[in-house]
């Protein structure tokens, strides 16, 4: 039974809103409507009403967002001390690495990338705040798996579409839920050319300075550069200090 306080017609705009993104930048009506379940005639009463609101925008065919839409972002950004204090680190090993730096948070079946520094050798992903990677094959994923209960987060995996990305894409349960456990014994988590091609990446766990988990912090090199090794070698302690500097910071939320 629902709660009778919950407001479907709240759900379903918040929904509409977060189903555009680079894939899906313009939109029409049935497509908004097969993405977020609703019906199209649902799904047209709630374009129309975040158009009149100033959210959306549309050529009386296809929507898109309006920089309205960023209101709701800032909210959590100016609200929440994590990524603010983050921020300036990320910067620092990006600067250092020469490479992209992520501190990412368990979304649904995802991360989500809640600040981030992207550096002059950027990735074709196009990755920033907001942008979402499946747990399952990400190495911050990993991490956020890794920080579960065993029989959560093999609960999680067996249940989650787990599509294959790319050639090297584990997608079988008991292949992925190893990678989860090795994650928890060695520290840390990769990914190599998993989430994408030519392209490998490496995160660790992060707590406030209560020990309580917090998120996962990555970082994301090109596959020509260096080996998986290799960047184990090079970027592993780099990240984990950035990582006890942000612990040292964060009070419990």
């Amino acid at each position: 039974m629902q709660d009778k306080n919950f407001v479907a017609s709240l759900q379903k705009g918040l929904d509409i809103l977060t189903c555009f993104g680079r894939r899906h930048a313009r939109l029409n009506v049935s497509e908004v409507a097969r993405l977020t379940g609703n019906s199209p005639a649902s799904a047209r009463r709630s374009l129309l009403t975040l158009q009149q609101l100033g959210y959306l925008d549309s050529d009386g065919k296809y929507f898109w967002m309006l920089p309205r839409a960023l209101l709701v972002a800032h909210a959590y950004l100016a609200s929440r001390p994590t990524p603010s204090l983050a921020q300036p680190l990320l910067d620092a090993l990006s600067e250092r690495t020469r490479e992209s730096a992520s501190l990412g948070t368990l979304m649904d079946d995802d991360a989500i990338i809640i600040a981030r520094s992207t550096a002059r050798r950027s990735l074709s992903t196009g990755l920033g705040i907001g942008s979402r990677l499946p747990v399952y094959c990400s190495a911050m994923g990993r991490v956020l798996l890794a920080s579960m209960d065993p029989a959560e987060a093999a609960r999680r995996v067996r249940g989650m579409l787990r599509p294959q990305l790319t050639p090297d894409t584990l997608t079988e349960p008991a292949q992925i839920l190893e990678r989860v456990a090795r994650c928890r014994e060695d520290g840390y988590a990769s990914s190599d050319g998993e989430l994408e091609i030519g392209v490998r990446s490496m995160a660790v766990p992060v707590s406030d300075r209560t020990g309580s988990f917090v998120g996962a912090m990555s970082i994301a090199v090109r596959a020509e550069r260096m080996t998986m090794a290799e960047v184990r070698e090079t970027f592993l302690p780099a990240l984990l200090r950035a990582r006890t500097t942000l612990a040292s910071r964060l009070f419990a939320q």
